[in-house]
């Protein structure tokens, strides 16, 4: 196996904490191996940021102030540039991606330092039942992905944060977490009824080829569905729907091109396009589906217990990964909130974004020694320029980095330095309650 990312987390449990307070003025002299200085500090807890100076030592920080008068054997001159607390990709499949490549270079690039991965694997209730069964057995839940997918479901938002606030203010831990894009990504097996699906894909494509069964799921695509959903239908329209992936290397041209614009070049029906594609690259193609309403995305940006996740693994543009496309989440899920939702269209304030990228989902998860720039937190920082960060990963070209974020610590050690990898691999599994050990005590209130 070859070097593993940053940070990981495999724990998902809840403490319920409050940050401890602001440092106060004061000069500080003492040696450190690493002073980042004169930085705009957003310390994670939501609160004012202030200019001063982190000191690290080992893997923690030991001292924050508007001046440390001490010597480091390395500086990082921060005048100018936000310095935050590493940021939590709570919803990531970086299991693979980051045994091909452990650099996490992707996530990297935009100030993540702790990938919470699992979700995928594990089984969970579907309807709001989650509500319950952290009323009856008094822990946290995590929705995950929370989005309404279909232009059905956009009016929904409403009623959903309402049953969500409902529910805390009874003071049961719902907390939910969310990408910043308006497209879901799956395979053309989403546009399809379950039927011709079922035993896997030997016996959907055999399905396919009946000429008498292709006609029944020709039909049944082009209708509302009964008893399962289609995003085909979801998305209202063939040119809502991108194609990503493919493995057969004649129909790679069409990565990138709508099924509307691919059924036009075949000379069929977007319904029969989708089936001959499932035949002929022999896997579900990889597809994005655009389901959800802007308006929505950007008001869920700014909901107080809202967290955020890439759903998508953590890669570069190079190697295995240019086999293939992706959607530009991977590349571009934090960077486009501090860029597009805070900065550019002020949902929310920076300090808040932070939070919400930090202490928020550690103290969800009981992580109690990550998520702030406190004294005895591990030194993980995210050092950006909050006037260039953003996204520029697009969905025909999404294998781009995000620009902006400067320099990465995880665990004192840089990862980012100037806007280059540096080849430290410092990260470590992440414990917490749920394991009985490691952090799991939770913090006073």
């Amino acid at each position: 196996m070859r070097a593993l990312w940053p940070s990981l987390s495999f724990l998902v449990a809840s403490c319920a904490s409050v940050p401890p307070p602001a440092p106060a003025p004061s000069q500080i002299a003492q040696q450190f191996d690493l002073i980042v200085r004169g930085g705009t500090i957003v310390d994670g807890s939501g609160g004012q940021p202030f200019t001063g100076d982190v000191g690290i030592s080992g893997d923690r920080i030991v001292a924050v102030a508007p001046h440390l008068d001490g010597m480091a054997t390395r500086t990082i001159d921060a005048t100018g540039l936000a310095v935050a607390p590493g940021f939590v990709n709570m919803l990531s499949w970086a299991n693979d991606s980051l045994i091909e490549d452990g650099a996490g270079e992707s996530d990297i690039r935009q100030g993540v330092t702790l990938e919470v991965m699992g979700e995928g694997d594990s089984e969970g209730p579907y309807n709001d039942e989650l509500i319950a069964i952290a009323k009856a057995s008094g822990g946290p839940a995590e929705i995950y992905h929370m989005k309404q997918a279909g232009t059905g479901n956009w009016d929904k938002q409403k009623p959903m944060i309402d049953r969500i606030e409902a529910a805390r203010a009874q003071g049961i831990r719902i907390t939910a977490d969310m990408y910043t894009y308006t497209a879901g990504a799956t395979g053309l097996d989403a546009a399809m009824p379950p039927w011709v699906r079922a035993g896997g894909y030997d016996q959907w494509r055999k399905r396919l080829l009946d000429p008498v069964l292709r006609k029944k799921v020709v039909a049944e695509m082009k209708r509302r569905p009964v008893g399962w959903d289609s995003f085909y239908f979801q998305a209202g329209s063939p040119d809502k729907v991108l194609f990503l992936q493919f493995k057969n290397p004649a129909l790679k041209k069409y990565t990138g091109m709508t099924l509307t614009e691919v059924a036009k070049a075949r000379g069929t029906s977007p319904e029969d396009a989708a089936i001959d594609l499932v035949i002929e690259d022999g896997t579900r193609v990889g597809t994005a589906y655009f389901l959800m309403s802007e308006d929505n995305v950007a008001r869920q940006t700014a909901l107080p217990w809202m967290s955020f996740g890439s759903d998508a693994g953590s890669q570069a543009p190079r190697g295995k990964f240019l086999l293939s496309s992706v959607h530009p989440r991977t590349y571009g899920t934090f960077a486009r909130l501090l860029g597009k939702y805070v900065r550019d269209e002020h949902r929310l304030s920076l300090a808040e974004a932070v939070r919400k990228l930090s202490y928020q989902p550690t103290s969800n998860l009981g992580i109690t020694d990550r998520g702030l720039i406190r004294p005895g937190m591990h030194a993980d920082l995210a050092i950006f320029d909050p006037a260039k960060i953003a996204d520029t990963a697009t969905y025909d070209k999404p294998q781009q980095f995000a620009v902006g974020m400067r320099d990465v610590l995880v665990n004192g050690q840089p990862v980012l330095l100037d806007g280059e990898m540096t080849p430290a691999r410092p990260g470590r599994a992440v414990t917490g309650p749920g394991t009985g050990t490691g952090t799991g005590r939770c913090p006073p209130k």
